[in-house]
């Protein structure tokens, strides 16, 4: 029971952006979107997912070790967060496709560097981050296209 509560409380942070901020799915619809752009009832299934894989790889990390004797994790970890919990207010919330856009980019370059420190520590919960990385690569290339058509 102890392991699952501490799962839970590693997983629930991530869905906060969802809370705090508005996604307007209208507003996505309204835009021009690229041919490869899923449909918008997609995301919260893609998130869902991605952030299920993600609070496993924190999850085995804090099994081996506490968060002040990696820094380096620690710091790519916090960027990595606070830069995906912000996409949702600049592309929804302001709806401003260039603040999304470039968001979408430090995110991806986080998530490098968060992948690249969870894989010196732990290969294994590496691994669970790899959906995420394809995810925000993909997340930059259809934020850019975004931008773009909807100049």
């Amino acid at each position: 029971m102890k392991k699952i509560i501490q799962f839970i409380i590693i997983l629930v942070p991530w869905f906060l952006g969802g809370f705090l901020f508005s996604s307007n799915i209208s507003y996505y619809k309204s835009l021009n979107l690229p041919f490869f752009a899923p449909p918008g009832i997609l995301f919260p299934i893609i998130w869902t997912i991605l952030y299920i894989l993600i609070a496993i790889s924190i999850y085995l990390i804090l099994k081996e070790y506490h968060l002040k004797e990696i820094p380096g994790y620690r710091n790519a970890l916090i960027s990595n967060y606070i830069l995906n919990q912000l996409f949702t207010f600049f592309f929804f919330t302001l709806e401003n496709t260039f603040l999304g856009f470039v968001d979408a980019i430090a995110t991806l370059i986080t998530a490098l560097f968060l992948y690249y420190e969870t894989k010196s520590l732990n290969k294994k919960a590496s691994l669970f981050l790899l959906p995420y990385l394809f995810w925000c690569l993909f997340a930059s290339i259809l934020s850019l296209s975004i931008y773009f058509m909807n100049l």
